[in-house]
């Protein structure tokens, strides 16, 4: 196969830039999408575009049970297929990345995060590019699209088909990803997938699940002058955030899992916002806190509500105030399930040759710590492996910055894997 970077840098390059520059928070995909299938048809694609049904995702676990709650509308997902030799011959494999983005504290910025910046990394020379989405993941998923189009140019020989996936709602529980796992919006079925996620140009086969719990304690009132006449909950929900601190500590030591030996906090648990009290001069006497549950593969998400409601459980029946005052603890949001794959799948060994073949020696499949729409398809029984230029610990960051050369790598080792599967 030809140098991927010789073949299409200038254009991925371009195409990168275009679509860095559109604002794709949550609900604003629309005129990026329509962007990506002109693009797509313009390459030679076969373009396909569907919506979420929000009926159908409310009976999803993962998502609230209100369909009115789940955003659907004007966004939609497009695809765009590239087929080779006899496509019903060989398998089918699908490159997925997402299009939207977390929102942006533009004062913590030293640029534009909506207008591509390149740069050069300090330590090492290397040409980086800075904006939202530069590494989760738009420039993953552009990479994607270069990658098909470069097995295009080499696929003598070659039977069956690659699909590039340009997903919504990633940020917001897979919101596109989940519909094409539930529905199939292809003519065709779908062997694996590789989703370009930013994992360090490493193969990730795991992925952790999350539970989104939502806190509300109720105390007494009173002036600050008199504190002793009130019910404070600020040491109520001190003790229960200590209570869980020491479950995810319980939980560290008692779960174990090859693939996260390698992180300090493996399930973490993270309280992401406290509100408390309505005056300064009065005892708080309501907090509302919201928990981030990390969800071990292997688990469920139900598996491990229960454990963390008996926890608090037992903390209420100890209590006088909290047993006739009983805290409400409710799942809010989206609930990501964790996933996993095993390593023996041939998709995961098609990017392991790969990876070896381009000179990216540490090709043993890792965990993350996060949730992505990989579960989806796994669910769906498609097996998905993650592999995608930039980090992690750059995603939803101020200056999120990638190495450009990074993904020129991912274009050439997703395209050798593509081959590879093909060929498998």
């Amino acid at each position: 196969m030809n140098d991927f970077a010789s073949e299409w840098e200038a254009d991925l390059r371009r195409f990168t830039e275009s679509l860095l520059r559109f604002d794709t928070t949550e609900e604003n995909e629309a005129p990026a999408q329509s962007f990506v299938r002109e693009r797509l048809t313009d390459l030679g694609f076969e373009t396909y575009e569907w919506t979420a049904d929000a009926e159908a995702l409310a009976g999803h676990d993962s998502f609230p049970d209100d369909p009115d709650a789940i955003p659907v509308e004007n966004r939609p997902n497009v695809g765009g297929v590239l087929e080779f030799g006899n496509p019903d011959e060989g398998p089918t494999l699908v490159l997925n990345g997402h299009v939207d983005v977390v929102p942006v504290a533009r004062e913590s910025w030293s640029s534009d995060p909506f207008e591509p910046t390149w740069g050069e990394d300090e330590e090492t020379g290397a040409e980086t590019l800075t904006a939202r989405g530069a590494a989760d993941m738009k420039s993953g998923l552009a990479t994607c699209v270069f990658a098909a189009k470069h097995l295009e140019s080499a696929s003598s020989g070659l039977d069956g088909r690659v699909v590039v996936e340009s997903v919504v709602g990633e940020e917001a529980g897979g919101i596109g990803a989940a519909a094409s796992a539930l529905s199939n919006p292809y003519p065709f079925e779908r062997d694996a997938g590789i989703i370009a996620e930013p994992t360090d140009l490493h193969p990730i086969t795991a992925s952790e699940g999350s539970l989104m719990k939502r806190l509300r304690l109720t105390g007494r009132s009173a002036h600050a002058a008199t504190r002793w006449r009130g019910v404070d909950v600020l040491p109520y929900f001190e003790e229960i955030r200590r209570a869980f601190r020491e479950l995810e500590t319980e939980r560290g030591e008692s779960i174990s899992h090859p693939l996260y030996e390698r992180f300090p906090v493996p399930w973490p648990v993270v309280v992401g916002r406290v509100e408390a009290g309505d005056w300064a001069s009065s005892v708080p006497a309501e907090l509302t806190a919201e928990f981030r549950i990390g969800v071990a593969p292997g688990e469920t998400v139900a598996e491990v509500e229960e454990t963390f409601d008996q926890r608090l459980a037992e903390l209420v029946a100890d209590d006088e105030w909290l047993a006739d005052h009983p805290p409400e603890f409710e799942r809010f949001s989206v609930q990501f399930e964790a996933s996993e794959i095993d390593a023996d799948e041939p998709v995961v060994g098609a990017v392991q040759r790969a990876m070896e073949a381009n000179g990216l020696a540490e090709t043993d499949p890792r965990g993350a710590t996060y949730g992505a729409d990989a579960r989806h398809y796994i669910d769906a029984g498609i097996p998905t492996v993650m592999f995608g230029p930039g980090s992690i610990e750059q995603a939803h960051f101020p200056d999120e910055t990638i190495r450009w050369e990074d993904v020129l790598t991912a274009g050439q080792v997703l395209a050798d894997a593509a081959k590879r599967f093909l060929e498998s």
